[in-house]
């Protein structure tokens, strides 16, 4: 893994032929993440885990102004960010008006009889608010959920002790759960 940190620096100096190096390294791992992370979503949908890792690998370094990587973790973490992201907006450009946007909102606390687009718009929208309230805990979720990331790698990324995630984890999950019942 000291290849894909000597990389991630190299496009950090603005070497764009790193950027093309850099995918064959990462890219089982993405795929791995994004698979588990579709998994989540209803059989048949139109973006599937390779469509959604090659959006966010674009997203993360083919952009022009992308972010200084700090590390493998770091980049892993942003990974997971342009994952949740793309969901997201995804999940809001089929709410648009000319896609059936006119249907009628429905209280959260029906959340569960909702469709999967309405779950993830419902958890975006908690975990902003968590994230208000609680930064860390947010990234934790984001990191764990929407990146499918180990316990022990988020804490890698975030300079953390694995006991203080699992405890974060453990708060935002109570957290999370409480604000979308209401």
């Amino acid at each position: 893994m000291s290849d894909v940190s000597s990389i991630l620096e190299a496009i950090n100096r603005g070497d764009r032929i790193a950027a093309e190096k850099l995918l064959p390294l990462v890219y089982d791992e993405l795929r791995k993440l994004a698979a588990q992370r579709m998994a989540q979503e209803r059989p048949g949908q139109t973006l599937d885990a390779t469509a959604l890792v090659h959006e966010a690998y674009l997203r993360l370094v083919k952009v022009p102004g992308t972010g200084q990587w700090q590390g493998r973790g770091h980049f892993f973490a942003a990974a997971a960010e342009a994952m949740r992201r793309i969901l997201v907006e995804r999940a809001r450009r089929k709410r648009r008006l000319k896609r059936g946007g006119q249907l009628q909102r429905v209280p959260i606390s029906d959340v569960a009889d909702q469709d999967d687009d309405s779950r993830l718009l419902a958890l975006d929208d908690a975990l902003t608010r968590l994230a208000a309230e609680d930064r860390e805990a947010a990234k934790i979720v984001e990191m764990h959920h929407f990146g499918g990331l180990s316990h022990e790698i988020v804490a890698d990324s975030l300079g953390l002790s694995v006991y203080r995630v699992r405890q974060k984890w453990t708060y935002a999950q109570a957290w999370l759960r409480d604000d979308l019942k209401q």
